[in-house]
């Protein structure tokens, strides 16, 4: 009965972290509908210092709080969700403990069981045989997203786009320094493909990414806040 209530739970969780994230990708895509849109981070101001006339100043910044409050409960739901599904492999294997396997069917199960409940929380993949606790699903967390993005920049050519989640930039995939460790990740690849991981939309996007020089600033013209 337990494993069946966090299962539900889980279930309508993930369907609330769906729709934060259709809401946060809505205001992004507002945010930077137009070219020299604010964007998640840019001037409100002009040269002068005065508010930009071809915005609406308010509006923007109000839509940037929301964000944040959304960025917020979607980083409460995710824990929420780890939580629950320790919870279930914990259950999983405490009925595996108690059972008799004599034929070695559920061995298989046993197996994925305790491979994810070794896994960090940063990145959880669940899967269990079929039975009422059955769960499927990717948990990430991403640490970074792109908030600004200079066009024809090498970041544009190689696929990554305004808003994009960073789950994994080469080797770095979470703790502390990350802007520091974001950009020596970038220097250290020069001219060298970087194996990226982002959450677009939901969707979970394996890319390539080459830091390279160009007209432009950096090595990839783009910029990376941390969550």
């Amino acid at each position: 009965m337990v494993g069946t209530n966090v299962k539900a739970e889980t279930k309508s969780l993930m369907d609330k972290r769906s729709a934060l994230e259709s809401e946060m990708n809505s205001i992004i895509a507002r945010l930077s509908q137009f070219p020299g849109a604010p964007g998640l981070s840019g001037n409100l101001i002009d040269s002068e210092g005065f508010p930009r006339s071809d915005i609406d100043v308010p509006l923007v910044r109000a839509e940037r709080r929301r964000l944040a409050e959304l960025r917020n409960d979607y980083t409460d739901v995710t824990d929420k969700i780890n939580q629950n599904i320790h919870i279930l492999h914990s259950t999983r294997l405490g009925n595996h403990k108690n059972s008799d396997n004599d034929d070695g069917s559920d061995m298989q199960t046993s197996s994925t069981a305790e491979t994810v409940a070794s896994t960090p929380s940063q990145n959880v993949l669940v899967s269990l045989s079929p039975n009422s606790m059955d769960v499927d699903v990717l948990v990430s967390r991403p640490f970074a997203v792109v908030d600004e993005i200079s066009d024809a920049s090498p970041a544009v050519e190689d696929g990554l786009q305004l808003g994009d989640q960073i789950l994994k930039f080469g080797n770095v995939e979470a703790g502390e320094n990350l802007l520091h460790r974001l950009a020596s990740e970038a220097q250290s690849s020069m001219g060298q493909t970087v194996p990226v991981v982002i959450m677009r939309q939901g969707t979970v996007i394996n890319l390539t990414v080459t830091p390279r020089t160009w007209q432009g600033r950096g090595l990839l013209g783009c910029h990376f806040r941390i969550l």
